[in-house]
């Protein structure tokens, strides 16, 4: 007869001390270094424009207002008309980026999915286009809005820069992953075009909308050079363009009232990017792991 004895299982060997994990203090510091090299002037902007005059002046530098006032902000509205100014960069951004998105949606949709000859000599057109510097074209768009009697209007300032090639080129990236068979169901159950395209392609593609969305929502509110170009009247400049008349006005010894119009400038389109930043890296990948 024999006998079993029971052993206890062998422990496992301590891991080397330089194998342990180690929290990355380095990698916090360097993200806490960074963050506050970028975050400082961004602050100091803010608490700039709640300052008197005199605090604003003060030397040595003085970060902290002794109290809050939005009195260079009331100057500010009182020098230029802000809301007129803030109501058209806002209609202006919404418009300009939405169509952006839909015609960048379409003409992509249409290099992918549509059998149409010489598709992808289409595509190296639009993606050719994005090598060309835009002050090239901006005389003939002007010459052109011009002859059109566009100038000092909405369609002047946003219809020549409604065709978006980063869009079409991001969303055709994206479109060659989707898988066909979705959609080739779709076309046996009698969908066309139009319905695949908003049914079943757009609630795949959120990723990426979102990535195209906010590269829209940012160039469109900070345009300034076009706006400047083909705008006269006060009631049709946006926050950019409105920026500058404020410091033609105010010169350079009044810093509180332009630092208030540069955060009124700025605080909008860094809102929309702090909420929408982690659909923008998703939308950056999906679309760039495609040939």
């Amino acid at each position: 007869m024999t006998t079993t004895t029971l052993t206890a299982p062998p422990r496992p060997h301590p891991r080397p001390a330089r194998e342990r994990r180690r929290p990355p203090v380095l990698g916090y510091v360097g993200l806490a270094a960074v963050a506050l090299l970028v975050g400082a002037p961004l602050v100091w902007l803010l608490l700039a424009s709640l300052k008197t005059p005199a605090e604003t002046y003060a030397v040595p530098l003085q970060w902290l207002p002794s109290t809050l006032t939005p009195d260079n902000y009331v100057a500010a509205g009182d020098t230029v008309p802000l809301g007129r100014m803030f109501l058209n960069s806002t209609l202006l951004t919404v418009l300009g980026a939405g169509l952006k998105v839909a015609l960048g949606l379409a003409c992509a949709y249409a290099l992918v999915f549509l059998d149409i000859p010489l598709r992808r000599f289409f595509f190296y057109l639009v993606v050719g286009t994005l090598m060309i510097p835009s002050q090239i074209t901006i005389i003939p768009n002007f010459t052109l809005v011009a002859e059109l009697g566009w100038l000092d209007t909405y369609q002047g300032i946003l219809v020549p820069g409604l065709a978006s090639a980063f869009g079409t080129f991001l969303f055709r990236q994206h479109f060659l992953t989707l898988p066909t068979a979705i959609l080739e169901a779709a076309h046996l159950d009698g969908a066309g075009h139009w319905r695949r395209l908003w049914l079943f392609v757009v609630p795949l593609s959120w990723p990426t909308i979102a990535a195209v969305t906010l590269v829209s929502v940012v160039a469109e509110w900070n345009d300034y050079l076009w706006p400047l170009l083909v705008v006269e009247r006060a009631e049709m400049l946006t926050l950019p363009v409105g920026l500058t008349w404020l410091q033609n006005i105010e010169g350079l010894s009044n810093w509180g009232v332009l630092l208030a119009g540069a955060v009124l400038v700025t605080l909008p389109v860094l809102i929309v990017f702090l909420v929408l930043q982690r659909r923008l890296v998703q939308g950056l990948v999906a679309g760039a792991v495609t040939g």
